[in-house]
């Protein structure tokens, strides 16, 4: 079975999902971005591999790290981007996605960078462009996030260059994130051997453990030993009913303390994908503590962006 990511000669087309892409390509991606790490130390913060290129940002949802971590990164290309916060425009006058996909290609757009709030948004539109335009899946419904989950992998190597020999422990509304899918399929890609799940029942996706990941329900059993802990928001926004009993209640099983930390390896490293809620998923003396790498997380993100771009472009220059 053909995959829409790729293109015949089996290079990158669209970047609409982890899932199902070769073990080469996450390290084509994590490699490349290793070389437009050190772009943002340069007096000029500029490489003109997207010289002439139009990247429109189409976000059907709100989200401005995304956003604009996807901008900085196409401009450090040199491409010429633009912004559509389509919630506030022509989707809220009734037209369609592909009507609003096909005004922007017929104003020459060579690469369209998707967020929506539907499963499968990305994948649609893939569908319905022209071979020569690419389309980078920016999170869509509870599905996917491939680039949150690259960068988060590309931080982890960052730290932890030994990945087959690490426990990477997810912790919190896995049900919701679409962070947590990709994550789960980048770090098993790419050879990881242990990767935990920590929640409470109701938090969980029904068959999690098909993902290849263990389960836990007590953090403190979770956290024995691991390398790596990624935090992830409670995503309210998603959630239909009471799945929890209070903010207060799940911050004192859940949320990430030093005490429970210290039952980590010494020098696990803590992440997380924001936005962060303190004091209900992470503790402040967490989030800003010597452990964390959050703010290194978003500095990776444009590296990692970068280098999706640039191989997109790439199988098409």
């Amino acid at each position: 079975m053909n995959n829409p990511q790729l293109n015949q000669d089996g290079q990158l087309k669209h970047l609409l999902s982890i899932e199902g892409l070769p073990k080469a390509i996450l390290k084509q991606i994590l490699d490349t971005a290793e070389s437009f790490v050190g772009v943002a130390e340069r007096e000029v913060k500029k490489v003109p591999l997207l010289r002439g290129k139009t990247v429109c940002n189409i976000f059907f949802e709100n989200s401005t790290r995304t956003r604009t971590t996807f901008e900085i990164a196409a401009k450090r290309l040199s491409a010429d981007v633009l912004n559509l916060n389509v919630g506030t425009s022509s989707q809220a006058k009734g037209e369609s996605i592909l009507d609003t996909v096909n005004n922007l290609i017929a104003m020459h757009a060579d690469m369209f960078v998707v967020r929506h709030s539907q499963s499968g948004a990305a994948h649609f539109i893939a569908q319905h462009v022209a071979p020569h335009i690419h389309v980078i899946n920016a999170g869509d419904g509870r599905h996917s996030h491939p680039t949150q989950g690259l960068l988060d992998v590309f931080t982890i190597r960052r730290y932890k260059p030994d990945m087959h020999n690490l426990r990477v422990a997810l912790v919190g509304d896995v049900l919701h994130s679409r962070v947590a899918r990709s994550e789960i399929h980048a770090l098993t890609t790419l050879g990881v051997p242990e990767i935990r799940v920590i929640a409470p029942k109701t938090l969980l996706p029904v068959q999690v453990e098909k993902l290849g990941v263990q389960v836990y329900h007590d953090m403190h059993e979770g956290l024995k030993g691991v390398d790596v802990v990624m935090m992830l928001r409670l995503q309210n926004e998603r959630m239909n009913g009471a799945l929890l009993p209070s903010a207060q209640e799940y911050f004192k099983t859940y949320g990430l303390t030093q005490e429970k930390l210290a039952l980590a390896h010494p020098d696990a490293i803590v992440m997380h994908p924001g936005p962060m809620n303190r004091g209900v998923e992470i503790d402040s003396a967490v989030a800003d503590g010597s452990q964390s790498v959050i703010l290194p997380q978003v500095t990776y993100g444009i590296a990692v962006r970068m280098a999706v771009m640039a191989i997109l472009a790439g199988s098409t220059i």
